[in-house]
């Protein structure tokens, strides 16, 4: 067995302005023909059969998979599987796609970490129903934030900069600027993650044209983090 995974920009796929051209989302108003045709160039470049798709709503809901799935998982936000040869998926452009794996369990997770989400902990729950549904260990787990919107970007209004020093802490803000990976990776360790277990990209999504930005865009594409387990034969 061995754990996959990989972050896609932009480029490479069909789709035109405002989308072009990779993008891989059905709900932003694209060509459907043109997502499902770059949905084909996601899995042939990789080999996957089957990619498992969520219906992202910025929630906290986590759902286990044990199979293939026809249809995107209905109203969730985290995705966990121990199977072989089922990819994970989450799509984003400046929230955080996370991709966990277990190496020595052969488990792994997608999960959506945008604002939202991110308030309600869904990294950290995320870890607890690995730990519940499949044994993992989190000091064995390993976390990889992809490319999303960094502080340098990342503004928001007077209101969030309330809720966030008053539910969590102002060290995670300078002025209205939130530092969104840093609250998530410190929920992570609170989780009993190992500091060293976690990677996080340096892409800003709002500074670098290569990657769809909701905030810098407004209409635009959708980018993915997607894990897999490889089974060797």
């Amino acid at each position: 067995m061995k754990i996959k995974y990989c972050f896609t920009n932009r480029h490479g796929g069909v789709s035109t302005p405002p989308y072009d051209s990779l993008n891989l989302a059905f709900h932003v108003g694209d060509n459907q023909e043109n997502v499902i045709q770059n949905r084909k160039i996601l899995q042939n470049k990789f080999n996957l059969q089957n990619i498992v798709w969520m219906d992202q709503v910025h929630s906290d809901n986590v759902q286990t998979v044990s199979s293939p799935q026809t249809k995107p998982l209905s109203a969730c936000d985290a995705i966990i599987t121990n199977q072989p040869n089922i990819a994970l998926a989450v799509m984003v452009a400046d929230c955080i796609p996370i991709l966990m794996f277990d190496p020595k369990r052969n488990i792994i997770a997608a999960i959506h970490a945008g604002r939202n989400g991110t308030f309600l902990q869904i990294a950290p729950k995320t870890v607890k129903v690995m730990q519940k549904e499949f044994g993992s260990v989190p000091t064995d787990i390993q976390v990889i934030m992809g490319p999303s919107i960094h502080s340098c970007c990342y503004e928001i209004g007077d209101d969030l900069a309330s809720i966030v020093e008053k539910n969590f802490s102002k060290n995670y803000l300078n002025g209205r600027m939130l530092d969104l990976q840093k609250l998530n990776c410190d929920q992570l360790i609170e989780a009993q993650i190992n500091k060293n277990h976690i990677k996080i990209s340096k892409i800003c999504t709002c500074c670098n044209s290569d990657y769809f930005s909701y905030r810098k865009e407004g209409t635009t594409g959708r980018f993915a983090g997607v894990i897999w387990v490889e089974k060797s034969y």
